[in-house]
């Protein structure tokens, strides 16, 4: 569903305060966050969608990848999950039972057991988890965290929705959808737990359906500045950008894109791109991702030493802009 029907959909929906509810849907953030005690809140998230790639175990792995993400991105470290899966009566069990392995193996990776789950017939298949994790509740990442003069990083390139598009119309090449794979396979807990060594970064949300202008332009909403992303910066996977310009992207590219370039409530523009952008770039940015990079800023005073952690790890990082007073989004 896109931003601009979600928000149409939740508008009605009472918002519930409670003193150990420290994250909920009031902030629009990756995932809720309720206090155990003074130590201990959960971090709870769920997620799920339709088969990306046409492999069954590796569609289950990076289903299991992309629900674990929330998490991170809000801090946590994951270690319970339930899975959520829908498929047609007349599917071979055999596929289903690949699907499952794959997110068992890949949640193994991660430290986290998949407990249990429910499963439907339905006409269209479907495999994700709810997954629960642990943070101190000092720790917590969230969107709003951002600061006037912060640096902004991505952990992963973007592109997965155009390939995935160009893969499903038999138009892509074999080399960009295996690193296309292997980015969405690459769990975000080793980047997480580099950034959990600087307690200073606050700020974290994880790129998925709504593409990287989307989860941005939240960012800057909820953190009541505006995030200036150098267009020229951003990362994309190979052979993306071209299949941009063959006019692969898909619809939810279109949903995010109409959303962004529509004024808020207050009149005032939610996105801005420079003219000297790439028309080809710049469309690419409202791709929507599944199991996308961690988005975060950081103060300035210590980006340089991000860097040198990251890099130490063996750890993929992007600098690709900064905060700034303002609102909105703006490429430049």
């Amino acid at each position: 569903m896109g931003p601009s029907a979600l928000a149409h959909v939740l508008r009605h929906l009472a918002t519930t305060r409670h003193p150990n509810l420290l994250v909920g849907l009031h902030t629009a953030d990756d995932a809720a966050v309720w206090r155990l005690d003074a130590e201990r809140a959960l971090v709870q998230t769920v997620d799920f969608f339709t088969p990306i790639v046409d492999d069954p175990y590796i569609y289950g792995a990076i289903a299991a990848a992309n629900s674990l993400s929330d998490v991170y991105a809000m801090g946590g470290e994951p270690f319970l999950a339930l899975a959520i899966a829908s498929f047609p009566d007349d599917l071979p069990p055999d596929m289903l039972a690949d699907i499952v392995r794959g997110a068992s193996d890949k949640a193994a990776e991660a430290g986290v057991i998949i407990a249990g789950g429910h499963t439907v017939v339905d006409a269209e298949l479907k495999y994700g988890l709810c997954v629960t994790g642990i943070v101190h509740p000092d720790r917590i990442l969230t969107k709003g965290a951002t600061r006037e003069g912060d640096v902004l990083f991505l952990t992963k390139p973007i592109g997965t929705g155009v390939i995935a598009t160009a893969l499903k119309k038999e138009r892509v090449e074999g080399a960009h959808v295996d690193a296309a794979v292997a980015s969405m396979l690459r769990l975000s807990r080793e980047a997480a737990r580099l950034l959990a060594g600087f307690p200073e970064v606050r700020a974290c949300t994880d790129v998925t359906g709504f593409g990287l202008l989307g989860h941005g332009y939240e960012m800057a909403l909820a953190s009541g500045l505006a995030l200036e992303i150098e267009g020229e910066a951003v990362p994309f996977l190979p052979g993306a950008l071209e299949y941009v310009a063959a006019d692969l992207l898909p619809g939810g590219a279109d949903r995010n894109q109409a959303y962004l370039e529509a004024e808020d409530a207050t009149g005032a523009p939610r996105l801005t791109i420079a003219k000297d952008v790439s028309p080809v770039r710049g469309a690419a940015l409202f791709d929507p991702q599944t199991s996308g990079g961690l988005l975060f800023s950081s103060p300035p005073a210590i980006a340089k030493r991000i860097v040198e952690a990251f890099e130490a790890a063996g750890e993929p990082l992007w600098r690709i802009g900064r905060c700034v007073a303002g609102h909105g989004v703006h490429v430049v």
